[in-house]
């Protein structure tokens, strides 16, 4: 579906939106502006990362936006991100999306009704930075996830869902901060020094934002791993040193009982008629002292 948001004789450029085009769309569109074949190829990838590149007469950018919804075991670019392909010419863009999304909207109404937007590269600089903006909630969603797992990891029972569930938290937090990343050259393209101004910085230190956001929030989601591992190792050692501790206890018990269950006609204290209780009493001495011992040096 083409939807004109911005017409040339209101505007001091085009600007064409197109929601899912079928292959006849986009055969239309493609001789009638004049796109480059590749650039059509890049835009179809469903995984394509984000790009910038010089394409005859216009820009071409791919960038991606979170987004609206993503499944609990979404870990993967496209199950993430949506992909928006951005034509920018010197009077006119093409913006070329999958999905439905807000950006032209808010744009039309904030920006374009206002007549802030003087030329096609303010423009474009005002779509990354919608896309830019979805990465905010999604922040603020994962650090919320990292705090309630860092909950239930410390203080209730570590289940073997809770690993899981790590597993995919740190995926979208490693694949949402590579492509933010990826976008870097975009965002420095945008703000330029030759064209560098209010609206391109703003954008760039949206950018700035996200990346030390998803970093720090990469950094806490490696150590919360870390921790997991940790703390099931210190688990695993207290078992160990539990079950050692309890095998002390019967080894000297066992030795005794070894020794006197020996076949041998010459041994005296089988014949000992208080022999019996006395073992019984030597073996309970022997374990009240193990017992003492390990608590004076605080084993127990």
């Amino acid at each position: 579906m083409i939807h004109t948001i911005a017409e040339k004789d209101k505007y001091p450029f085009e600007w064409l939106d197109i929601t899912d085009p079928n292959e006849e769309e986009l055969k239309e569109l493609t001789e009638k502006h004049s796109l480059h074949k590749s650039s059509i190829k890049d835009w179809g990838q469903p995984d394509h990362l984000p790009k910038y590149e010089k394409v005859g007469d216009y820009i071409f950018i791919i960038f991606r936006l979170h987004s609206e919804t993503v499944g609990e075991e979404a870990d993967t670019v496209p199950e993430l991100t949506d992909k928006v392909a951005i034509f920018m010419f010197p009077e006119k863009v093409i913006t070329l999306h999958r999905k439905p999304w807000d950006a032209p909207g808010y744009i039309a109404e904030n920006q374009l009704e206002q007549h802030q937007c003087k030329d096609t590269l303010h423009l474009v600089n005002e779509i990354v930075k919608s896309c830019l903006a979805t990465y905010e909630a999604p922040s603020v969603k994962l650090t919320s996830d990292i705090e309630f797992y860092e909950e239930n990891m410390f203080l209730k029972n570590r289940k073997p869902s809770l690993l899981k569930g790590l597993y995919y938290l740190r995926r979208r937090v490693e694949v949402t901060r590579r492509i933010i990343m990826l976008s870097h050259e975009i965002v420095d393209k945008m703000d330029a020094p030759d064209h560098s101004n209010a609206y391109t910085r703003d954008t760039r230190d949206l950018f700035v934002k996200m990346q030390n956001i998803y970093d720090t929030l990469f950094e806490n989601m490696n150590q919360l791993v870390m921790i997991y591992f940790s703390i099931s190792s210190q688990r695993t050692n207290e078992i160990v040193r539990v079950l050692t501790l309890f095998s002390v206890f019967f080894m000297p018990l066992t030795f005794i009982v070894g020794v006197y269950g020996m076949n041998f006609d010459f041994m005296p204290e089988l014949r000992m008629k208080f022999g019996y209780p006395v073992v019984m009493i030597v073996m309970g001495l022997i374990t009240v002292g193990i017992y003492a011992w390990f608590k004076k040096k605080s084993w127990l």
